[in-house]
């Protein structure tokens, strides 16, 4: 089911309208301050429902430290500042 443009699952809910769906979508997106991806919908029992929604993901800039500066991207450097910043050791990440 698609509710305001967002996958909706319900799982154990039978007589839950698309209004109410709304409104819970309304609450998420209002307590996150972000977008919803998608919203699955459970019934816990005793009145109560159980609410799992995923984010739309979000767009960031990758800021590094280079020789003391912050910057976004190394496209405006110049060649010698570019060739610097190639030549240096990569360190991978170990998980």
């Amino acid at each position: 089911m698609v509710v305001n443009g967002i996958d909706v699952k319900l799982a154990g809910l039978t007589d839950i309208s698309e209004k109410e769906i709304a409104s819970y979508i309304d609450l998420v997106q209002k307590k996150t301050n972000e977008k919803i991806s998608s919203l699955e919908l459970k019934d816990a029992g005793n009145g109560k429902i159980d609410i799992h929604y995923v984010l739309q993901p979000q767009k960031f800039e990758r800021i590094r430290r280079i020789t003391g500066y912050l910057v976004g991207t190394i496209d405006r450097w110049n060649n010698a500042k570019q060739s610097e910043e190639h030549d240096r050791v990569k360190h991978a990440i170990l998980r």
